[in-house]
């Protein structure tokens, strides 16, 4: 895991430092955690002081059901990653089974604009709870580390 979180972490890092911002997507409890991961970085794990620019496309509930109706569910972060996304972003995306139609399309969108991506994924060893136990500690630190970095 730590050669992943340190790969993330750089990325997601050099994306900060060029003044862009981490846009997040997953589903089910992997939206639950994109969620956390935007709170951790723009309120602070442990210090309340800035801020890092990071938006969950899990939260707007209109947007989704908007983009759901109109163009289908497999699209509902793709089209928020090409009306929010820049080249200087990134896309950090959960999917456990790897197989997340709308997720991959996200991806897929982020590339278009030359975004760097993060995806995590699970392993097929691990029950679904197990993999989510490692993602959080994987976003856990990562958070911890760019908090470090920006507000030591």
């Amino acid at each position: 895991m730590n050669n992943s979180v340190d790969l993330a972490f750089e990325i997601i890092r050099d994306c900060f430092r060029q003044g862009g911002k981490l846009l997040l997507c997953g589903n089910g409890g992997s939206a639950a955690d994109c969620d956390h991961i935007a709170a951790e970085l723009v309120n602070g794990m442990t210090k309340r002081i800035g801020g890092l620019p990071a938006f969950s496309l899990c939260s707007q509930a209109a947007v989704i059901t908007a983009i759901a109706n109109d163009m289908g569910a497999d699209e509902i972060f793709a089209q928020q990653v090409r009306a929010y996304g820049k080249e200087d972003d990134v896309l950090l995306a959960i999917s456990t089974s790897g197989k997340s139609a709308n997720v991959l399309k996200a991806l897929e969108a982020a590339r278009e604009k030359r975004m760097p991506t993060v995806f995590l994924t699970g392993s097929p060893n691990l029950s679904t709870q197990e993999n989510q136990e490692e993602h959080q500690r994987f976003y856990h630190e990562l958070c911890r580390r760019l908090e470090e970095e920006f507000y030591s």
